[in-house]
């Protein structure tokens, strides 16, 4: 990990990674949803509105492992003081927000035909808004300080402290009693029918190397950044 703390090192690495990334990543994305929008089988009991799960369900998954992420990310940060680590949180958090957004939205909208109604204080559903409003924390956390390291910390500690919501999201199908089913897919196996399994699994797969894709171009953007506020000060210390 290391290895990588030098920005120059990582813009090289992420140069060759980015095109790869993007361009399987939309493939994949592309097959999975046109194979469950199109090709795949209508489900017996919801019929079509079934497919919105293969954008849904993606969503969800990045969305609680995007935050992870960015919480190891912080205790990167803080434990070992990798110099790129708080940059992947502030890299993180808004790409994880907009997915965390399309996992409600997306919800929302399955809900409606398949439980009458847009919105309910379900477990899993306002575990998932908690998610949404700590990303949306973690953002702005990173720009409420004039000194950015002093925000930097605050939205790290935010994220480290989130992730008692993670297990919440997981397994709040299991302690309470919800309206949102339980896990279809577990380590166990699958009660997801193979012809709506593999779609769900090349979308999920597809959308996981675009959000690395994303993550991968704001960290440039930002060490971009870095360097020309860098210059800008020695500028002005030179003009001084």
């Amino acid at each position: 990990m290391h290895a990588y703390a030098n920005p120059l090192r990582f813009l090289k690495l992420s140069e060759v990674l980015l095109p790869w990334l993007l361009g399987v990543g939309l493939m994949l994305t592309g097959a999975g949803l046109y194979i469950g929008l199109v090709v795949a089988p209508a489900d017996y009991l919801q019929g079509n509105s079934v497919r919105i799960m293969y954008v849904h369900v993606p969503a969800a998954w990045l969305a609680s492992s995007g935050y992870f992420g960015m919480a190891l990310a912080a205790l990167a940060a803080r434990v070992w003081k990798h110099p790129l680590a708080e940059l992947a949180v502030r890299a993180i958090a808004p790409v994880g927000a907009t997915f965390a957004a399309i996992c409600l939205i997306t919800g929302s909208i399955w809900g409606r035909p398949t439980w009458g109604t847009w919105w309910v204080w379900d477990g899993r559903l306002t575990s998932m808004l908690v998610l949404f409003l700590l990303y949306l924390g973690v953002i702005a956390l990173a720009r409420a300080y004039d000194d950015e390291a002093r925000g930097l910390k605050a939205a790290g500690l935010l994220a480290i402290v989130g992730t008692i919501n993670l297990p919440i999201i997981k397994f709040s199908v299991e302690w309470w009693n919800t309206l949102h089913q339980k896990a279809s897919i577990r380590l166990s196996g699958s009660s997801i029918h193979g012809d709506m399994l593999q779609p769900l699994l090349l979308s999920a797969l597809g959308f996981t190397l675009l959000f690395a894709a994303i993550v991968l171009m704001r960290m440039r953007t930002l060490i971009a950044e870095q360097r020309a506020r860098a210059r800008l000060r020695r500028r002005a210390a030179v003009a001084a």
